[in-house]
């Protein structure tokens, strides 16, 4: 019988930066005992990025609408229940978002920056805290996920062996509050606290908000696919080498 132990962790990330509460169970249902008590009323919020289902419960909230998105896409995908809140050094988001180059003008000091890497850290270590050693896993995944015109592939590897090859061709200078050069940086920062290696690439799309979505739903396919339990294989390291640790 394969293992049911619980595949969750829970972390708070402060920085002068940022500070994050984050609550992560990989194969969905509820968060664990030691969740931040804040995250679990945020849990309940009708926010944009928040959906609840007998199999996840979802909410996150970055401060960046896009961000938000994208990571709401992810933990659905991947089948993940996940929780995050995250105030970070942003500018006031109480207008429509400014042109980058008055944007840059008027606050040279606070970007998307920081809240899109260190939420993208954060997810990540809480990734591989609630992973542990993929012994019994499938370890590898890949996925191909289309969104309209847009098509994207991920292929994934658990193997301790933080890298990332991103090429998504995003031709806008934003989406939303989020830079798009944000987009590929976080799916690096992702890789590299999980301790991953990854591959992800947009074919072809003509428009930049189907490109990145369907990069992040790809990727999640693909790590739900790696991330699989294999009957019969519990304990066993799915190595030639024996081992996955650094």
């Amino acid at each position: 019988m394969a293992s049911t132990t619980p595949r969750w962790a829970a972390l708070a990330r402060d920085t002068n930066e940022t500070k994050i509460q984050l609550a992560l169970n990989l194969d969905g249902g509820d968060f664990p005992p030691d969740t931040d008590a804040r995250l679990l009323q945020n849990d309940k919020d009708d926010g944009h990025a928040s959906q609840a289902s007998k199999s996840q419960k979802i909410a996150v909230n970055t401060g960046i609408g896009f961000l938000d998105h994208m990571l709401h896409a992810l933990a659905k995908h991947a089948g993940w229940s996940l929780v995050i809140n995250c105030q970070g050094d942003l500018h006031s988001t109480s207008s429509p978002a400014p042109q980058p180059c008055l944007y840059q003008q008027q606050h040279p000091s606070f970007d998307d920056h920081h809240t899109a890497e260190d939420c993208s850290i954060a997810l990540g270590t809480a990734f591989a805290t609630a992973l542990g050693t993929p012994a019994g896993l499938a370890r590898f995944g890949h996925a191909y996920a289309p969104l309209d015109e847009a098509l994207s592939r991920a292929v994934v590897d658990l193997s301790n062996r933080p890298y990332a090859v991103v090429d998504l061709g995003l031709r806008r200078e934003w989406l939303g509050r989020l830079s798009c050069e944000m987009v590929p940086h976080c799916l690096q920062s992702f890789a590299q606290a999980a301790r991953i290696t990854m591959h992800v690439d947009c074919l072809r799309g003509d428009n930049d908000h189907h490109r990145a979505e369907s990069a992040f739903k790809a990727l999640a396919v693909a790590i739900r696919t790696a991330a699989t339990r294999i009957p019969g294989k519990e304990g066993e390291v799915p190595s030639t080498k024996g081992t996955l640790s650094a």
